[in-house]
């Protein structure tokens, strides 16, 4: 939903810094959600941690104050990944956490992320609670009931000690690869860990955009069409694969040593192939995820399911079918046996360790299966619902298999087309994945008709 500029969803609230996202917002979300959190159980404790935004600082300054504002004990992070933040919730087993980020989102917004005790998002009904005590009364504490805040500079080392720790992950193998790896942290928090984990796996990096200044060189979401420079790096280094995050390390990316991004979806699917070798279970992923993802699941025989879009609903899913792995085709790879969140690291990890155990390219694994043709496209949200929309695209396409979990999905044998408002921008996403560009495409300017009207 909208509100007065802002984006509150399942994923937090966002907006423009200065404009809908201020120091004074940014309070009262952090003392509502503090207080909501406190009441809920004996844990006194929020963990607080945030990406490299040059708003950052100042937010994050606004967050503490507010936390002690209502008796809480604050455990700072510092700059750190939002996986690592999640994890430090567990770690602490605190009554919540706060990231202070805005992900993919351009370098004028920044967000506020809520997270549980449990260390996932807030699911929706979480959320709503949550959103009751920021819209009402907030008890404040008296001078000598006033929380504190203390310090924890272990909580990335505890995230990397994590992931070497996982049992299909034969460090001293990939170490003996000695892999040749370009990086691109775009500047973002993904410099406190990516180096440092590729060092531990005996890589050789050349790396790209690693000051932590939030000033993003490139717009920060890790797609194709914004890899251009490490594309280049990959080919003018030699590197086996390169590497790409968004600035608050949930989503990777990969290069092939073509010198060519393959394509977010592409993370998951490679990932899924990796750890169904190790593990039986099941697998979740969003609505608006590539067949790729599907068919890496079918080809190992797991049972497949898909969630609405938003970490919190694929993870939420996953703890109730006991998914093996999962995550979203956005490049965010979500592995239970470390915790239920995208990480970006530990997909990294995972992708080291099937090019390890095939002896094959990336490019060579990613060729080995069918591909298809994804097209994704956004118009600007229109103050009307959309049900008009998904009204006239279901009596459209009669013959589609229809999922109204998260807006409308229409799928076919060898193709589908999702319509959702975006929980993250003002934006109505509309996706289309068939065996040709060009049919694609087709379903893309479907789409366009009833919402271009609505639009109107």
């Amino acid at each position: 939903m909208t509100h007065d500029g802002l984006m509150v969803s399942v994923s937090g609230v966002r907006g423009r810094v200065g404009e809908a996202l201020t120091p004074e917002v940014v309070a009262r979300f952090a003392a509502g959600f503090g207080a909501w959190a406190l009441a809920r159980g004996s844990a006194r404790t929020i963990v607080v941690g945030r990406d490299s935004r040059v708003s950052g600082p100042m937010f994050h300054r606004a967050v503490l104050s507010a936390l002690e504002s209502v008796g809480a004990t604050v455990i700072d992070v510092g700059m750190a990944p939002t996986p690592t933040i999640q994890l430090a919730v567990e770690h602490h087993h605190a009554a919540g956490g706060l990231a202070i980020t805005a992900s993919h989102n351009p370098i004028e917004w920044n967000a506020l992320k809520f997270i549980s005790s449990s260390g996932l998002f807030l699911d929706p009904a979480e959320s709503a609670a949550m959103r009751a005590t920021v819209d009402g009364e907030i008890p404040r504490v008296t001078w000598d009931l006033l929380g504190s805040v203390t310090e924890d500079g272990e909580a990335v080392e505890r995230h990397l000690e994590a992931i070497l720790a996982l049992r299909f992950i034969d460090v001293e193998r990939i170490r003996a690869r000695r892999f040749r790896v370009a990086l691109d942290c775009c500047r973002g928090a993904g410099a406190t860990i990516m180096p440092a984990l590729l060092d531990r796996l005996g890589c050789e990096v050349t790396a790209i955009n690693l000051p932590a200044d939030g000033r993003f060189p490139r717009s920060p979401e890790p797609v194709a069409a914004n890899l251009g420079e490490l594309e280049e790096l990959v080919r003018r280094s030699g590197a086996d694969i390169g590497f790409a995050v968004d600035p608050d390390v949930d989503r990777l990316a990969l290069v092939s040593e073509k010198g060519r991004a393959v394509g977010e979806d592409y993370t998951l699917s490679l990932a899924i192939r990796l750890v169904l070798r190790h593990r039986e279970g099941a697998v979740v992923t969003n609505l608006s995820t590539s067949r790729v993802v599907e068919d890496a699941a079918l080809d190992a025989g797991a049972p497949f399911y898909r969630a609405p879009v938003g970490e919190v609903n694929v993870a939420v899913r996953m703890r109730e079918v006991g998914a093996v792995i999962g995550g979203e085709g956005n490049g965010g790879v979500i592995l239970p046996e470390l915790h239920l969140g995208r990480d970006a690291p530990a997909g990294a990890a995972i992708i080291l360790q099937l090019l390890v155990e095939e002896g094959r390219t990336l490019s060579e694994l990613v060729g080995a299966h069918p591909g298809y043709s994804i097209v994704k496209d956004k118009l600007a949200r229109p103050a009307a619902p959309l049900d008009d929309v998904y009204a006239a695209l279901t009596s459209r396409f009669g013959d589609a298999e229809l999922d109204h979990q998260d807006g409308l999905r229409l799928a076919w044998p060898d193709a589908w087309l999702h319509v959702r408002p975006s929980g993250t921008e003002p934006i109505v996403r509309v996706i289309a994945e068939a065996p040709t560009e060009a049919r694609a495409l087709a379903l893309i300017a479907q789409a366009r008709i009833p919402l271009d009207a609505l639009a109107r």
